[in-house]
């Protein structure tokens, strides 16, 4: 098995800078229809975890701790449907970030489209949806080029 893969940012940069500044102009969407960063970083967080994205999933805990989330919502992300600690928003957002990911299976099902509408506007539902575009779409790329999240040194701990 090869460890070294082709790092896409490097090989094309022009591609992955236009990725990020899709990213960057995601994340303006999202602080002007009312998605706070603690929202958005929830759902950047839990589509990393889902699919499978330790690069990705370490960026986002500490975007997330700094957004507000505490290492007790950080720990029930994984059973947030059988968790107390969520808000019906962010239940809502971890619903939507599921359907965005495993979206080839079957899509957005009106019962999630309908579900997550209830909770969210118009523009509040379609930043979320751009936030997991955004998200999957770099999962994909640090998930192929196999980027390394090596053990931090205890003076970099969050």
């Amino acid at each position: 098995m090869s460890e070294t893969r082709v790092h896409l940012s490097k090989t094309e940069p022009a591609a992955y800078h236009a990725l990020d500044e899709f990213s960057k102009t995601v994340g303006e969407i999202c602080a002007a229809n009312g998605i706070d960063d603690r929202l958005k970083e929830l759902v950047m967080l839990h589509c990393s975890q889902l699919n499978g994205c330790s690069f990705c999933t370490r960026i986002h805990v500490d975007r997330a701790l700094k957004a507000g989330l505490d290492a007790d919502e950080l720990m029930q992300i994984a059973t947030w449907r059988e968790s107390g600690v969520f808000t019906d928003r962010e239940r809502a957002a971890l619903e939507l970030a599921e359907a965005f990911t495993f979206i080839a299976e079957e899509g957005i099902s009106d019962e999630v489209y309908d579900r997550v509408g209830s909770v969210f506007t118009e523009k509040e539902y379609a930043a979320l949806s751009w936030a997991c575009v955004s998200i999957n779409a770099f999962n994909r790329i640090v998930i192929a080029g196999r980027y390394p999240v090596p053990p931090r040194s205890p003076q970099a701990q969050v």
